[in-house]
């Protein structure tokens, strides 16, 4: 079936790699954005194959590859402004299992296609001319056949921005005589809008609240730096790796996230444990760490067996911390009147939580599977009630954590 692309959906595949373009780009430059045009812009699918045609302001290089586990299509562009364009789902019938586009880097953009199984790239071209357009063209293929990457290629002719050098110099832990260092982490971003409900995105929700919370901070005299401060794509490892690059005291990673079932209600502390138990914290844990998967960051076998016995050996001393960070803004949250999940601080495999020497913990704000949550997350003051509250919490666990650092260099 051929469908208008305007609404949403979401994104995966995998295998070659397609160069079109980048000569003409280097002898001339963009003059602008190219911005997507739904009007001129179909996604055909049935059981024979995909066809995804996207019209565009102006050509642009880009280049496609497919990826396994699972198999998706990644296609890059320098660079292309989706808007608020989202296409529409695919069919029961289709190799298209899910789509989803959105800005992955500052100027730098990507689609993702999840198919339901291995595929072949049939074609992957730009036409250019008064009405330029960028199809992409895929069809189903024997599981022998697909010879997919297991990453991105890497290529100087793209050049695409490396996660940020962590400091050389190794950071002490906090005692209260210099400003408290914040990391503060809006989930999601660009191509991955979290959790969804009507016109809210969770990742725009909580890249406003992070702003303001960061303000709210700055202004009790800490130092604030957010992951990101635009609606852009941040890979998990390059968020912690940030953090470390800024000699974080502490890390907070923010999101407003959905549960396909139940009633969840109220502002929930996740800390680290990779042993989840719980099947709620389990599909939230999947749910934050699936985007980095599909959107062609794959972080599988990062840590050799010597580097992941000296983090946990890190570990000892940084989780009981962020146990204590847990418990006080649990308390403040609270202790400002405000309504928490039954379970206030549970524990999840949440991958930015992983960071070994800073202590971490991930806050969701709400559930956007809730009516309730999401007039509370819209409300300007209820936001500024959970912002003074957050505050409260790290500002008692700070002064806490002070006096432990201090008792132990005497």
């Amino acid at each position: 079936m051929t469908r208008g692309i305007g609404i949403l959906a979401r994104a995966a595949l995998g295998l070659a790699l397609i160069w079109l373009g980048v000569a003409a780009a280097a002898q001339q430059p963009l003059s602008g954005l190219a911005r997507l045009d739904p009007a001129r812009s179909t996604l055909q699918h049935d059981r024979h194959g995909v066809e995804i045609v996207l019209g565009i302001s102006q050509p642009v290089p880009f280049r496609a590859y497919l990826l396994d586990n699972p198999p998706r299509l990644v296609a890059d562009f320098r660079e292309v402004d989706f808007g608020h364009a989202r296409p529409e789902a695919p069919g029961a019938d289709s190799l298209l299992k899910d789509l989803r586009w959105g800005r992955f880097r500052p100027g730098w953009s990507r689609l993702v296609a999840e198919l339901t199984g291995p595929a072949r790239l049939d074609a992957a071209v730009e036409e250019t001319g008064d009405a330029p357009r960028i199809v992409l063209r895929l069809s189903p293929a024997k599981a022998q056949d697909f010879n997919a990457r297991t990453g991105a290629p890497s290529s100087a002719l793209w050049d695409l921005p490396q996660p940020v050098v962590p400091t050389a110099i190794p950071h002490r832990r906090q005692d209260g005589a210099s400003p408290l260092r914040v990391v503060l982490d809006p989930g999601h971003g660009g191509l991955d809008p979290g959790a969804e409900s009507g016109a809210l995105d969770e990742a725009v929700l909580v890249l406003t609240f992070a702003r303001e919370l960061k303000e709210t901070m700055t202004r009790a005299g800490m130092q604030v730096t957010l992951t990101r401060d635009e609606d852009v794509f941040v890979p998990l490892e390059e968020r912690i790796t940030r953090a470390r690059a800024t000699g974080a005291d502490l890390f907070l990673s923010l999101h407003a996230d959905a549960l396909p079932t139940g009633q969840a209600t109220g502002a929930t502390i996740y800390l680290l444990n990779d042993m989840v138990g719980d099947q709620a914290s389990q599909r939230l844990a999947e749910r934050h760490d699936r985007a980095d998967l599909l959107a062609g960051v794959d972080l599988t076998g990062q840590d050799d067996s010597v580097a992941s016995v000296l983090m946990d050996l890190a570990r000892v001393e940084t989780q009981p911390r962020s146990e204590q960070l847990g418990l006080a803004l649990a308390t403040a949250i609270k202790s400002a009147g405000l309504d928490m999940h039954p379970h206030a601080v549970q524990h999840a495999d949440f991958s930015v939580l992983k960071s070994p020497d800073i202590p971490s913990a991930l806050i969701e704000l709400g559930f956007l599977s809730s009516a309730v949550d999401r007039q509370r997350l819209l409300d300007a003051t209820w936001r500024t009630q959970m912002a003074q509250a957050i505050l409260a919490g790290v500002q008692a666990w700070a002064g806490t954590d002070a006096a432990q650092a201090r008792l132990l260099r005497q």
